[in-house]
């Protein structure tokens, strides 16, 4: 699977954006997740959807403000994420699961994108 991602940016506290993961390659994956990471810290579970069912996870701190959908014709992802705020910042990634295991682990997941940054100033 190979994962493009998209959509980052500088935006003003309270402000939004919309991140794109488009998948791609013969290997299935049953969901995608997103993650972030901030400089110094670890790589932390943000969001996840399978794509069967459209069953969407979040984690508490983004509860709320972010929404994960899908679009299966353009085997593609998005987060929308809206009142973001400084702690937001962080590069955010994509990620592929190909085995059901948890989806709110980074370690379930097999294919990453290369990342994008998004920036909330205050």
């Amino acid at each position: 699977v190979q994962l493009q991602a998209s959509g980052g940016g500088l935006v003003q506290a309270g402000g939004s954006l919309t991140l794109s993961c488009t998948a791609s390659g013969r290997t299935y994956s049953n969901a995608i997740g997103w993650f972030r990471q901030a400089p110094g810290r670890e790589r932390d579970f943000v969001s996840a959807i399978t794509w069967s069912a459209g069953a969407s996870y979040y984690a508490d701190s983004v509860k709320g403000r972010f929404t994960i959908a899908r679009d299966i014709s353009k085997n593609t992802v998005y987060l929308q994420m809206d009142s973001l705020k400084p702690e937001d910042t962080a590069v955010y990634y994509c990620a592929a699961r190909t085995r059901m295991r948890d989806i709110r682990n980074k370690g379930s997941y097999a294919y990453w994108g290369q990342g994008t940054q998004v920036t909330v100033s205050s």
